[in-house]
Formats: C-alpha cells, structure tokens, sequence
C-alpha cells in the first residue's frame, strides 16, 4: 500500500443512547497490550477533540438528542479525515457511537468532491432514521439519512421543532452541500433488526442487504464480488464496521444496540479484506464497542481488535 495508515481515535459517545462507546478505543488498546501486540506505537494517530461533557445538558429535542453537539462533532471528523486524506494518509477511524461515520463520509466527499462514493456498511441496524423518524432520538441511527440528504418525510411521524430542523439541515450539509451518496452506492451486509421507516426507506431506494443467512448459504466470496460489481461505477470505497454486526451470544454483549444471529470476526475479517483487495478503500471505521456493557470482561474490544488487526495486515501488503 502507498499510503502510510494514520489511527484517527474519535472518543465520541454523545450520539448513542447508552454511555461508554467513548471508552471503546482504550478498550481495544488494553485489548492489543494484553495480546503483546505494539500495534498502537506502529502508526501515527491523530486525537479529535470531543465535547462527552454535553450528555450532562438537559436535552432541547428529543426527536435528535443533542444534536448540535453532534453537529460540532461530525465537522471535527470531517476536518480530520479530509485533511489525513490530503496529507495522502489511509485513516483508519476509531469511533465511539455510529454518529461519526457521517463525519467520516463528508471527510471522504469533501477530499474527493470529483469522484463517486462508495459504501459499504457492515452493522446489525440500518441507520437510516431522521429526526422525522426515530422513535428513539438517538442520533448515531440517523448517519446515512445524512448521507443521503434524505429525511424520509412519507415516514414521517414525529413533529420536529424548528431548531432541531436547523441543526439537521447542518448536519446534511457538513464538509460540502448535499447528499454525499447516493442509494445505489451503499451496501448492507448483515443488517437486521430494523423500524418499519427504516424497511420502506431500504425498499423505496432499493438498497441491497446481504443478510447473514444469505452471506454463510451463498458463501463470501461470491456476496462481495457482487457486491463490488454493483459499485463498479463508484471510484472510491468506504467500510464502516459496527461490532453489533456480530453475533451478541457468539461474541459479546458489549456494545450499545446488540443483536443475535449475527456474522463471527472471521466472517467479518474475509468480509472486509476481500472488499480491501479491490483497491477502491480510502478508509475504514471501527464503532460502537462499549466495555461498560461487556459481561465477559473485555471480550468485545479483545474481538474487534482481532478484526483490526488482520484488516490492517492486508492494508500494509502489497495488493498484486
């Protein structure tokens, strides 16, 4: 790989509904110490200053907790990922709550305004809810809505206050006006457990899921060959990675939003590297471990730095 890889640690939690994603990323490193691994002294990082404190404020929407704080958090991802993109770094993002990656595809769009991206989002949840939408509030459910410039207004079944609008139409707009994506460039893999809103959105903009059943029956390497097929015209590639894609009972309970009958780290591990090998990837993103939720002591974070670590291995090597 040309690009020297750079770890952006984003120790954000303020988009999630439950507190600890922010320790997500000491989690891992604990896990990569415990394992003799130097992986954290290997590659320069960069620290995104947060703004944790402002889970403590009394919320002013509930249709989008704190979303100007979420606003103010994104554009600094934003800021991060275009600049180490510029400086010809390959960020690898640590993320608390799934709030981030809007940040992380402005980042992306706004270093390359030119070329057409591509995402491919491996999660238990869909994310496609806008304050119009939720019926939880939580923010780091609403990432691709974003994205996609799209509120999902026939869906619509909260009343939104002026303010709250505001801020949401900042949040579409961050880094570079408008949608940064289009539908037809982002691929599912293992979503399942999804709102009604979510299900007509994935229905009406026809967004392709390979769900986990379909992943292990049709094997991986055959899903991911079409998956980059259907992304053929997308120049540039993004994997964001949420740990609850993996099965809660076979892995662990810790991350804010667990699932079961989801994919194992292998699974994942081959998931993510054959995507790698296409040479479109310009960044990936690790979210939502939370070890305050873990009851097999640090079982999640030691998982998702397995996964890390293999991921980055084919990333350093060189692609023939």
């Amino acid at each position: 790989m040309e690009k020297a890889i750079k770890l952006i640690k984003n120790r954000s939690d303020i988009g999630a509904g439950t507190r600890g994603s922010d320790m997500g990323i000491d989690a891992i490193e604990i896990a990569a110490i415990n394992k003799n691994s130097d992986y954290f002294n290997q590659f320069e990082f960069e620290d995104v200053k947060t703004h944790n404190e402002s889970i403590y404020d009394k919320n002013r929407s509930t249709s989008a907790k704190r979303i100007e704080h979420v606003v103010e958090q994104c554009t600094r991802v934003c800021n991060a990922v275009k600049k180490n993109l510029t400086d010809n770094f390959f960020p690898i993002v640590l993320s608390g709550d799934h709030s981030s990656a809007l940040g992380t595809i402005s980042g992306i769009k706004t270093a390359y305004p030119e070329q057409t991206l591509g995402v491919i989002w491996i999660d238990a949840h869909a994310d496609l809810h806008s304050p119009y939408t939720s019926p939880s509030g939580n923010i780091h459910g609403m990432p691709l809505s974003a994205a996609l410039a799209d509120d999902n207004l026939s869906c619509q079944n909260n009343e939104v206050p002026l303010e709250t609008q505001q801020h949401w139409e900042k949040m579409k707009n961050i880094g570079s006006e408008g949608a940064k994506v289009v539908a037809e460039d982002i691929i599912y893999f293992g979503v399942r457990d999804t709102e009604e809103a979510e299900d007509k959105q994935i229905e009406k903009l026809h967004i392709r899921n390979y769900k986990v059943h379909e992943v292990r029956y049709r094997g991986i390497q055959t899903c991911v060959i079409e998956a980059l097929a259907e992304l053929t015209n997308c120049d540039i590639i993004y994997i964001s990675f949420d740990v609850d894609s993996m099965d809660c009972d076979m892995i662990s309970y810790g991350t804010g939003t667990p699932v079961p009958k989801g994919f194992d780290q292998y699974e994942v591990i081959a998931i993510i590297n054959q995507i790698i090998e296409s040479k479109k990837v310009v960044c990936v993103e690790f979210v939502e471990v939370n070890p305050l939720l873990d009851t097999k002591g640090n079982k999640m974070a030691e998982t998702a730095f397995e996964v890390l670590e293999a991921v980055t291995s084919t990333l350093i090597l060189p692609i023939e």
